[in-house]
């Protein structure tokens, strides 16, 4: 059975409805239902309790975010690992083929890092 204009009107006025209710909804009942007392104390940054000193824009060296690039690539490996060691009894060569490419796609990474000396602080 096609679907007929009217079912897609319906559906387009459902969908539009979905998206214009709530954000009208906190776009108009917003400012009468939270508190509005804004003193100095509330406009400064938050700093672990201590006064914030100096400027907030401080420039970090590019290694920082490549090391924790790197970082983050390595630590959701290990969580491909864990499906794959539940499971190997039922993937049998085919998964341990797989994973084995995986980890040597990762080292040639890790190698092509290492050549770029992304991994030196110095």
């Amino acid at each position: 059975m096609g679907s007929t204009w009217s079912t897609d009107l319906y559906l387009f006025i459902f969908l539009l409805l979905g998206l214009l209710l709530p954000i009208g909804a906190l776009w108009g009942l917003g400012p009468l239902l939270r508190p509005s007392r804004p003193s100095k104390a509330k406009q400064t940054t938050y700093e672990s309790g201590a006064e914030p000193i100096g400027d907030a824009h401080v420039r970090y060296n590019v290694r920082y975010y490549l090391f924790a690039l790197l970082f983050v690539v390595f630590d959701v490996e290990t969580v491909f690992f864990y499906p794959w060691a539940v499971a190997n009894h039922i993937l049998g060569k085919f998964g341990l083929l797989e994973m084995v490419l995986f980890i040597v796609l990762l080292a040639i990474g890790l190698l092509y890092a290492w050549r770029k000396k992304v991994l030196e602080w110095n």
